[in-house]
């Protein structure tokens, strides 16, 4: 048993984020923060992971299959990121794919009746997280463990 996790959805502006239950079974949004800057961000994820209680943080890169080999892609600058969260952040984090998760997080949103132009990332957070808390009670994920975080 891992815990509980943060499900982190790294965009340019916001930050979506999702938590899950203590038995690693089910996500949740929590909110989706404007992105202030690096040591900002950090900060304040700590502290939403402290007040939560996480034991873990699963991030979604945004790795897109189709995409050109030869030109930097938005998950090279999101992985970059992570280095420098993992630098910040004394938690274990898993990266995973978070292909398609805006588009599953705008149809979700339109199910609870959400305002269109409301931004989704909460929404992408939670998917991306569950989807790992799926993943990994089909034994298809692993969970870094503590000692391999940095």
């Amino acid at each position: 048993m891992i815990g509980r996790l943060l499900g982190i959805d790294p965009g340019e502006k916001r930050i979506g984020l999702a938590v899950s239950d203590a038995l690693g079974i089910a996500a949740r949004e929590l909110e989706i923060r404007p992105r202030l800057g690096n040591t900002e961000d950090f900060t304040a994820i700590a502290e939403i992971a402290a007040r939560h209680r996480v034991a873990g943080i699963v991030v979604g890169v945004p790795l897109n299959p189709n995409a050109p080999k030869d030109i930097p892609a938005q998950a090279d600058a999101v992985r970059e990121w992570i280095t420098e969260m993992r630098h910040a952040i004394p938690l274990p984090i898993a990266e995973v794919s978070e292909y398609l998760t805006s588009h599953e997080a705008r149809q979700l949103a339109q199910t609870r009746k959400r305002n269109p132009r409301e931004p989704v990332d909460d929404l992408a957070a939670r998917i991306i997280l569950q989807s790992f808390l799926d993943a990994l009670s089909y034994g298809n994920a692993t969970f870094p463990s503590a000692s391999t975080h940095k």
